[in-house]
């Protein structure tokens, strides 16, 4: 008979006294001990039935832990994909993986095997578990949001465990503390520190946040939606060219291509870029007949290319006008006076003419050429050629029209080789012409002027100096010879002839017209020689060369030598003989150099297309590159008294600039382009070959490939 306990707010059952080694009848106990036995005398209370009806936990002995064949713990399982194995047992014997079929063998177990659906992998021992019916309504239940257990009551009435009653009287009695009715010191002191913050500015009191309700346009424009957008400082990409007129299924005819623009829009297919058109306008009677568009998802495609990978950044405009960024440069008419007009066409010449030379007076200038002959022999020519120069009206008038009245040619040299090079001798006191003839040098006495000057020079060469206690240097007498007395050749005008071991391209005097010297590119190291005209003697400057040397020249006040090579122009002391300097011209090829009278600054022209100004006293490098030919600059000049230079291109143009420099070495020199002058014509691709000034009048003279020499004044 079961006893009931009632306590205030709680009601309890006593379990039965029954011994547990008793023999026990589940029949009898269930009939006996039933919740709906005798329900009136139960009302009120519930009974907990007997422990021993409920079933016993270690029924089965067995534990999930002692199941676990694989003893490696909790750790990923992808450690394990690389070995045979997957992991160890309890007595530490690896665990082979379980053989794994291809997906052939999986196509075949979905066909035949029926519990192919609910068949899973251990992750720990890699066997597949075939899963009961229980485990299948427990997976089912879970994914459908309902209790996993199915004997689980979710909607069972409510048991009240605790009584809706209050007490009376508490369950103790124990008078309050002391320290309930102090205030505390900690939190004083915790308050005190607070206060501090709070006016020393540490601590901030929060800012309440505005009452204003903030309105913005749902669909504005791309400027006004920045501050919404999540993705501040937004870059719009660039909008698409809108379709013209050609793009018209029914466009006018003149966007229409004929047959000659159809032909040359098939020959571009190489270069799709030099097309006027990237599509063949067509017209159509009706929008119905507009067939699609075949390049449509190409060009979307490059669109969307664009959009990704093409980075937008933005550039902060500069309110500079244009006019700023050009340097004041003064007037060409403040700088007269400077060529500007061909006055005078100077026409004697079959074939291109190479080299002019000026003499010191202003008065003759002689030109070498390639005149061409019958059949494979050539006969080279040097022309002297008088110009009229009026200079007694030059010494009393200060502002004239100049004219050339006339120019004759007073002497013709035949020579049996190609004329490289002519060089007139910069002595008053000489009459000597320098040819380069192929791979000889040919000192000329011209013959013109003043008789006077004619014949000393004659008597200082007539009598050759004693070379008896002179030994010349093997190298020496391998590269160059010089050859003896020939009265035929004197009779020729020919005074001295130098053999040299290569051709010669370059012949160039000292200021004092007693060395001078030449240049064979291919002689490697020994491609410059210095001749000494009044001991015929000769000798190496350089004992190694640096490059492909180009050009030669003296410099006109110092003891310096200048060597250009392809790349660079190298400046060399004759008395110390030591390198000085090193000028980097930034250029590709080097074709001609000049040096200004001042010996200060330098221009240096090259075979791409650039003529580079170079001040001594400031840097190495260019003060200022000038582009203004378009194709290669064949030479450059220095006028000796005007401040003025001229380079000529293989495009036919002459460019005269003003070129000042000052005595102030904190004042750069002005580089100002004043004339562009055209006259000649293109031949074999050359067009102006060389360039040379007037020794007293701002005269510029130009010789072509076009076999003429153009005076412009």
């Amino acid at each position: 008979m079961k006893r009931t306990t009632k306590t205030r707010g709680i009601v309890a059952a006593e379990p039965p006294s029954i011994d547990p080694l008793e023999e026990f009848d589940p029949v009898s106990s269930s009939e006996e001990n039933s919740p709906h036995k005798n329900d009136d005398a139960n009302e009120g209370t519930f009974i907990i039935q007997d422990i021993n009806l409920q079933p016993r936990e270690y029924d089965e002995d067995s534990s999930d832990e002692e199941d676990i064949r694989n003893t490696i713990g909790n750790i990923p399982m992808n450690w394990y994909d690389e070995y045979p194995h997957i992991g160890y047992d309890l007595d530490g014997k690896k665990l082979m993986k379980p053989k794994q079929g291809d997906k052939l063998d999986d196509f075949l177990r979905r066909m035949e095997d029926p519990d192919f659906w609910k068949t899973v992998k251990d992750r720990q021992t890699g066997q597949n578990v075939v899963l009961s019916d229980k485990d299948v309504d427990l997976i089912g239940r879970i994914q459908s949001a309902n209790v996993p257990d199915p004997s689980f009551d979710e909607y069972a009435p409510w048991i009240d465990w605790f009584s809706s009653e209050v007490m009376d009287t508490p369950l103790r009695a124990m008078p309050p503390s002391k320290a309930s009715f102090l205030p505390s010191k900690i939190e004083k002191m915790k308050i005190s520190k607070i206060v501090h913050a709070i006016k020393m500015g540490w601590i901030k009191p929060p800012q309440k946040p505005s009452t204003e309700k903030k309105f913005y346009m749902l669909w504005d424009s791309d400027d006004k939606a920045d501050s919404i957008r999540r993705i501040h400082n937004h870059i719009p990409a660039p909008k698409t060219r809108l379709p013209g007129n050609a793009e018209s299924y029914n466009p006018p005819s003149e966007y229409l291509l004929d047959d000659e623009e159809l032909r040359d829009w098939e020959a571009k297919s190489d270069e799709p870029w030099k097309r006027r058109y990237n599509f063949i306008p067509q017209k159509f009677n009706s929008l119905r007949e507009v067939p699609a568009y075949q390049n449509y998802i190409k060009e979307r495609f490059e669109r969307c290319l664009d959009l990704y990978l093409c980075p937008r950044a933005k550039k902060m405009r500069l309110t500079i006008k244009a006019e700023e960024l050009v340097p004041q440069l003064p007037s060409p008419k403040d700088l007269q006076p400077f060529p500007t007009v061909l006055a005078v066409e100077y026409k004697g010449h079959t074939d291109m003419i190479r080299s002019i030379s000026m003499e010191l007076h202003g008065q003759f200038f002689a030109s070498g050429s390639d005149d061409g002959t019958v059949k494979s022999k050539k006969y080279i020519y040097i022309y002297i050629v008088f110009v009229n120069t009026m200079e007694n009206i030059c010494l009393t008038c200060y502002f004239l029209v100049w004219e050339v009245a006339t120019g004759r040619c007073v002497k013709t040299f035949k020579l049996g080789e190609t004329v490289r090079w002519v060089e007139w001798c910069p002595n008053k006191s000489l009459s000597l012409v320098a040819v380069a003839v192929d791979s000889d040098v040919v000192i000329i006495n011209p013959g013109v002027g003043d008789k006077f000057i004619v014949e000393k020079t004659d008597t200082l060469l007539a009598e050759p100096p004693e070379l008896s206690n002179f030994i010349s240097n093997e190298r020496m007498v391998v590269a160059a010879q010089w050859e003896p007395f020939d009265q035929e050749k004197w009779d020729l005008g020919i005074r001295v002839m130098i053999r040299h071991f290569k051709p010669v391209r370059q012949v160039t005097w000292h200021g004092r017209g007693d060395y001078f010297s030449v240049v064979m590119p291919d002689g490697l190291n020994r491609s410059v020689i210095i001749h000494q005209l009044s001991t015929r003697r000769s000798q190496f400057p350089l004992n190694r060369s640096k490059g492909l040397i180009q050009c030669v020249l003296f410099h006109p006040i110092r003891p310096y030598f200048f060597i250009a090579t392809q790349l660079h122009v190298r400046i060399y002391d004759l008395v110390k003989q030591e390198m000085v300097k090193k000028l980097m011209t930034s250029s590709k090829w080097i074709s001609s150099l000049a040096i200004h009278p001042g010996g200060d600054n330098v221009i240096v022209g090259t075979y791409d297309k650039k003529v580079v100004w170079f001040d001594l006293d400031l840097s190495t490098k260019p003060y200022q590159t000038l582009r203004f030919h378009g194709n290669a600059v064949r030479s450059v000049a220095f006028h000796k008294r005007y401040p003025l230079f001229a380079s000529g291109s293989d495009d036919c143009s002459l460019i005269v600039s003003h070129g000042m420099v000052y005595n102030d070495l904190l004042q750069n020199p002005l580089l100002v382009p004043v004339k562009k002058l055209r006259g000649h014509e293109k031949f074999n691709d050359f067009g102006i070959l060389s360039v040379m000034w007037h020794n007293m009048q701002p005269w510029v003279f130009s010789s072509g490939a076009d076999s003429t020499i153009k005076l412009y004044t």
